[in-house]
């Protein structure tokens, strides 16, 4: 059974615990110039398409991508500062407690409704085994953020916004799962940047 968006369970930035470890912090608002750095972001980053096996077929990945690792000194350089800047205040807010800070900068653009991706937890890594953070920022057009607890229990519909903040903490990767759906409803393009810490995907 699912809930109706939710949106108004975090107007005051409170953090909601999931059960099971697993807790979310929604914050509103959270970045500033949001407008002008989807357009820079938009037009500097450069963007690739993916193909997956998923099953057995290899498909398009719906969605275009984008990712950079802070860490590597081989790395290409960042391609807008506004990405360290969010970074920095990022870590600045939860590095003291996730332990660690954020190093890696991954980018999805999905360019219309029927760009999504599908249920998953970000397991890859360390965070297989291990309690971690991953902090979404969404610029453009408001999608559905859907959250699932493994194993089946009521879901949560969140409208992640322009500009907003999503931090998912604790054991939410491993006992929870996320998606965008795909919509019919007429949308714009969104961007997300997802911040994580070494060794987590």
């Amino acid at each position: 059974m699912e809930l109706a968006l939710q949106s108004s369970l975090f107007e005051h930035a409170e953090r909601r615990h999931l059960g099971d470890g697993a807790w979310i912090d929604y914050r509103s608002g959270w970045l500033e110039d949001a407008d002008s750095l989807f357009t820079e972001l938009h037009d500097v980053i450069p963007w690739r398409a993916e193909r997956r096996q998923m099953y057995d077929r290899v498909l398009d990945v719906p969605r275009l991508v984008s990712f950079w690792d802070f860490a590597e000194q081989d790395a290409a350089p960042v391609p807008h500062p506004r990405l360290k800047q969010m970074r920095r205040r990022l870590n600045d807010a939860y590095a003291g407690e996730l332990g660690e800070p954020f190093t890696t900068a991954g980018l999805c653009l999905y360019r219309d409704g029927d760009d999504s991706v599908a249920w998953h937890g970000d397991t890859i890594g360390r965070s297989s085994t291990e309690d971690t953070m991953v902090a979404i920022v969404s610029l453009g057009a408001t999608r559905v953020f859907a959250l699932r607890p493994r194993g089946g229990g009521k879901s949560l519909r969140l409208r992640h916004c322009h500009g907003d903040l999503l931090v998912m903490g604790g054991s939410c990767q491993r006992t929870w799962e996320h998606a965008i759906p795909k919509t019919s409803r007429p949308t714009g393009p969104r961007i997300s940047i997802q911040f994580r810490p070494h060794d987590v995907r």
